[in-house]
C-alpha cells in the first residue's frame, strides 16, 4: 500500500482491500488507478473496481474497504472523504506521505461518523 502511494506521486493513489467483513480482514489489497489524476482527491477507476470485486468474488470474499493516500495532509479523512464513504460496513485506510516516514491509518465512517480502528499488519 505505502509502495502503491508512493508510486502514484503527485497525484493520490488508491486501491481496494478484498478479504472478509465477517472477520474485518483484508488479506489482498489491489492497487487502483485514480482516474481523477488529482493530489487533493481520487476516484477509483471503474474498470478496476470490476475487477477486483469479480477476483474477490472467485476466491470466496469481498470489498472490505479502500485505500488512498495523502499527498500533503495527515492521514484522517477529509470532508470529501467522508461525504464519498460508499459503505458504512468498510474500512477506510489513509496513507499520509506528508512527513519523511510514510504514517497509516485506518477508520470506520458511519453516518458521517469518524472512527479510528486498529490496524494490523501481517507479514
Amino acid at each position: 500500500m505505502v509502495g502503491h502511494a508512493y508510486d502514484g506521486l503527485p497525484y493520490e493513489a488508491c486501491g481496494l482491500l478484498v478479504g472478509s467483513l465477517a472477520d474485518g480482514s483484508a488479506p489482498r489489497f489491489v492497487p487502483c488507478r485514480n482516474v481523477a489524476e488529482s493530489s487533493l482527491v481520487y476516484t477509483i477507476d471503474p474498470r478496476d473496481h470490476l475487477r477486483a470485486d469479480r477476483e474477490a468474488e472467485d476466491a470466496g470474499m469481498e470489498i472490505v474497504g479502500v485505500v488512498h493516500s495523502h499527498t500533503h495532509t495527515e492521514p484522517y479523512p477529509s470532508p470529501t472523504d467522508v461525504a464519498q464513504a460508499p459503505d458504512p460496513a468498510w474500512h477506510y485506510v489513509i496513507v499520509s506521505l506528508r512527513d519523511e516516514a510514510p504514517r497509516v491509518r485506518s477508520y470506520r465512517i458511519v453516518d458521517g461518523e469518524i472512527a479510528e480502528e486498529p490496524l494490523v499488519v501481517d507479514g
